[in-house]
């Protein structure tokens, strides 16, 4: 997808994971579940899938809490479902977007039990 700089001029569209399509029948909305809407989104004319954090989580915070960035959440899916999703997406015109809210970050980070172990560098966090 080519990088499109005026931001003000694009269109994206906000996903609560949660509650968006669940594909395995488990009542929560899933990655595979928003792959298999990326026909009907394009449709749409946006340019941008914004997805709700989907990343491990506590869920004290709606998920936007996040235990581990590098990860998904099991719930959610796969780190290749992810991958799928994007490789999807692109091949659709459409980018993707993260909400990623690291003001929000989870006690039960490792940054965050490192410090509560004692972890000067990461009490100086």
């Amino acid at each position: 997808m080519p990088y499109k700089p005026d931001l003000g001029k694009i269109v994206a569209y906000q996903i609560y994971i949660k509650s968006f399509c669940d594909s395995d029948g488990d009542g929560i909305g899933d990655l595979p579940g928003i792959t298999s809407k990326l026909d009907y989104l394009a449709s749409l004319g946006i340019d941008y899938v914004w997805i709700t954090p989907f990343f491990p989580s506590p869920q004290r915070d709606n998920g936007y809490d996040v235990s581990d960035y590098c990860a998904v959440d099991p719930v959610y899916g796969t780190m290749d479902d992810f991958d799928e999703l994007v490789s999807e997406a692109r091949a659709r015109g459409l980018g993707i977007m993260l909400d990623m809210a690291f003001c929000h970050t989870s006690v039960e980070h490792a940054w965050f039990q490192r410090a509560l172990a004692g972890d000067e560098r990461y009490q100086r966090f």
